[in-house]
């Protein structure tokens, strides 16, 4: 029988391994862009949609806003996004790429090809993959 308390017997250990692989190998690719890890993910929900309530990445993004808003500082610092204040509510701050921003799109829609490729992972392993990511991290939460 094993060992529950193998190191080789745990699921959160290759999660927490893949994970920071997969940020490492991000890691020169988004140097290049001027852009942390965290910051990409933050520009990725921005061209899904711009013009995003600082609530609304929080919520796409899973994270609060004591998290969130030292990243979007440093965005606006880049010149990739600009707060404002909404005119329809003043406790609004709505987020919004600046041309800049979305120019880095087109320097960035490479990314998710060469970080798959460097998975050696086939499309069908990472999308089942990802989905399975999914649903563990909503059944984790609703747990807690």
């Amino acid at each position: 029988m094993a060992d529950p308390l193998s190191l080789d017997e745990q699921v959160c250990f290759p999660l927490y391994a893949a994970m920071r692989a997969l940020t490492a190998a991000y890691r020169p690719k988004l140097d290049a862009l001027g852009l942390t890890y965290p910051q990409y993910l933050v520009m990725l929900v921005l061209w899904e949609r711009d013009g995003r309530s600082v609530g609304e990445l929080c919520a796409a993004l899973e994270l609060d806003t004591g998290t969130l808003s030292p990243l979007l500082k440093r965005l606006q610092a880049a010149g990739f996004v600009e707060r404002t204040r909404s005119s329809a509510d003043e406790r609004r701050v709505e987020i919004h790429l600046t041309e800049h921003g979305r120019q880095l799109r087109a320097d960035a829609c490479a990314l998710p090809e060469q970080l798959a490729a460097a998975t050696g992972l086939t499309m069908p392993e990472l999308v089942a993959l990802r989905d399975t990511l999914r649903r563990m991290t909503r059944a984790l939460t609703q747990s807690t």
